[in-house]
C-alpha cells in the first residue's frame, strides 16, 4: 500500500484544500499515514500570510524533512518568492521534492504520482461522497469561491490565491446536501470574501431542485438554511464584509431561537480598524462610522445576533487619536468576540511602503490595550448569558462532562460550553448531538453549563 503522509497549517480556506486533495489521494488507493516514519512521502500543506505563519511553515517543512525526507510542498507559502526572485520553500529548503502554490491539487497529485506510482486504478476504490475531512464528523467547512478582488494593503491574498472565483450555486448545494446527510451537523461557510460570491460570475444562474437560482449570497444563505432546517443543522457565516446587501441576511437569522436550527444569528466580519483615515491606508472597503449604524441597525431586526471580528493595532502611520478612534468603536460596537493582531509587516505587501511605521513595542502595547477593552466587553455579553436555557453542540466528551459550543461559538477561534455531567444519570452527552443545557456560571470566554 502506497502511504502519504500530511500536514496542513492555515486558514480553513487551506484546510479545505487539504481535504480536497486527501479525497483525491483516497480515490486513487492511497493510503494517509498517522506519522512521518510510515509515510513514503509528505505533502506539507502551508501558510504564508504574515510572518509568524510563514516561520511555522517552514519549521514543518523541516521537520518532515528530518523525520522523513521526501517532501512536497503547497500552499501560500509556495507562492511566495524572495528579494531576488527565489522561491521561498526552496530557498530555505532545496531538498523538496516539488513546491506549487494554493488550491493546486492537480500540480500535487502530479508530484505524488511522479515520486510515488498510484497503486492502482481509481475506479477500484470508492471513497466517502463528502471527500475526506479533517475535521470532527459533526461539522465541516464550506468554501464557497477563491481569490479576493480587494487590494488590502496590509494582505499579499490576491497575490497567491488571484482573484475571486466563485463556485456555481448548484456545485455549492450538492456538496452541502452531501454533508448534511453524511451527518454533518454544523456548516461553516468559508471564502475570502463571502459577502461578493457571484459578482465574478454575474450571478450565474443555477438550477437546484428543478429551479433556476442566482449564484448570489442571499440565494445561497437562503437555501443553505432550508437543507439545514431539514437536517436539523447549523449554518454559519465568515468573513462577511458589511456591504449593504448583507441587510437582506438577516432577517434569515430571527427565527433560530425559536427553532434551534437553520442560519445561526452569527457573522464573522473582519473589521480591522474603524478611523476613515487608516481604513484608506489600509484601502478596506467600508468605514467605521457606516458599519455601527449598520451593527444597530441588524440588532434591532435580530437582537440574538453574534457579531465577531478582527483588528490590526499599529497600523503604519496609525496616530494615537486614530487608536483612540479605535478603542471607542470597540465600546460603542460592543462586539462579542474579538481577536486583534499587532500590526506585522508581510514581505510582499504595499503597506510596508507606507511612511510612518510604528516599533514594535508600541504595536504590542496597542494590541494589549486593545484587548484588555474588547475582553471586558467580550466577558460582560458573556455573563447575560447565565441562567438562560440554550441548545449545544457537544464536540467532545469527558470524564469531567463535555465540551460544547453554542450559537455564539465557532469551533477554534471562540468560547466554549463547559458541560457538568447531567443531573439525570440515565442523560449521556455524546459527541456530535444537540442538547439543551441550563447555563450555570461564566470563566473568561466559557460558560459553563448542564443538561
Amino acid at each position: 500500500m502506497s502511504k502519504v503522509g500530511f500536514v496542513s497549517l492555515g486558514c480553513p480556506k487551506a484546510l479545505v484544500d487539504s481535504e480536497l486533495i486527501l479525497t483525491r489521494l483516497s480515490a486513487e488507493g492511497y493510503e494517509i499515514a498517522k506519522n512521518y516514519s510510515d509515510a513514503q512521502i509528505v505533502v506539507v500543506n502551508t501558510c504564508g500570510f504574515i510572518d509568524s505563519a510563514v516561520e511555522e511553515s517552514l519549521n514543518a517543512i523541516g521537520e518532515a524533512l528530518s523525520e522523513n525526507g521526501k517532501v512536497i510542498v503547497t500552499g501560500c507559502l509556495g507562492a511566495k518568492t524572495e528579494s531576488d526572485g527565489q522561491n521561498t520553500v526552496l530557498s530555505h529548503h532545496p531538498k523538496v521534492l516539488a513546491v506549487t502554490g494554493p488550491h493546486a491539487t492537480n500540480e500535487v497529485l502530479d508530484a505524488i504520482h511522479h515520486h510515488l506510482p498510484r497503486p492502482h486504478d481509481p475506479f477500484i476504490d470508492l471513497v466517502p461522497s463528502i471527500g475526506i475531512k479533517l475535521t470532527p464528523k459533526h461539522y465541516a467547512y464550506l468554501k464557497i469561491s477563491e481569490g479576493c478582488n480587494h487590494s488590502c494593503t496590509f494582505c499579499i491574498i490576491p497575490d497567491m490565491r488571484g482573484g475571486l472565483v466563485s463556485r456555481n450555486i448548484d456545485d455549492v448545494l450538492q456538496e452541502a446536501q452531501a454533508l448534511f446527510e453524511s451527518g454533518v451537523k454544523e456548516l461553516l461557510v468559508v471564502s475570502q470574501d463571502t459577502s461578493a460570491y457571484g459578482v465574478d460570475i454575474q450571478y450565474r444562474t443555477g438550477f437546484w431542485n428543478g429551479t433556476p437560482i442566482k449564484s448570489r449570497l442571499y440565494e445561497l444563505t437562503l437555501e443553505l438554511k432550508k437543507l439545514a432546517r431539514q437536517n436539523d443543522a447549523w449554518v454559519r457565516l465568515h468573513y462577511v464584509y458589511p456591504y449593504p446587501h448583507v441587510d437582506d441576511i438577516i432577517p434569515l437569522m430571527t427565527d433560530f431561537v425559536e427553532f434551534g436550527n437553520g442560519l445561526l444569528p452569527y457573522l464573522d466580519i473582519p473589521m480591522q480598524h474603524s478611523h476613515p483615515e487608516v481604513l484608506k491606508r489600509m484601502k478596506r472597503p467600508a468605514g467605521g462610522e457606516k458599519t455601527l449604524a449598520r451593527i444597530a441597525s441588524w440588532r434591532e431586526i435580530c437582537p440574538d445576533l453574534v457579531i465577531r471580528s478582527t483588528f490590526i493595532a499599529g497600523f503604519p502611520g496609525e496616530t494615537e487619536d486614530e487608536f483612540s478612534h479605535l478603542l471607542g468603536f470597540i465600546q460603542e460596537a460592543k462586539l462579542d468576540r474579538v481577536g486583534c493582531f499587532a500590526y506585522s509587516p508581510v514581505k510582499g505587501a504595499k503597506a510596508n511602503e507606507l511612511e510612518g511605521a510604528l516599533p514594535d513595542d508600541i504595536r504590542e502595547i496597542r494590541r494589549a490595550r486593545f484587548m484588555e477593552i474588547a475582553e471586558a466587553v467580550s466577558i460582560k455579553k458573556l455573563s447575560t448569558r447565565v441562567g438562560k436555557r440554550l441548545r449545544v453542540l457537544v464536540d467532545s466528551v469527558n470524564s469531567q462532562g463535555g465540551v460544547a459550543r453554542s450559537f455564539a461559538d465557532a469551533p477554534e477561534i471562540d468560547g466554549l460550553v463547559l458541560l457538568h455531567p447531567a443531573e439525570k444519570a440515565s442523560k449521556r452527552y455524546r459527541s456530535g448531538e444537540f442538547v439543551r443545557v441550563s447555563v450555570l456560571d461564566a470563566q473568561g470566554h466559557d460558560l459553563v453549563a448542564q443538561a
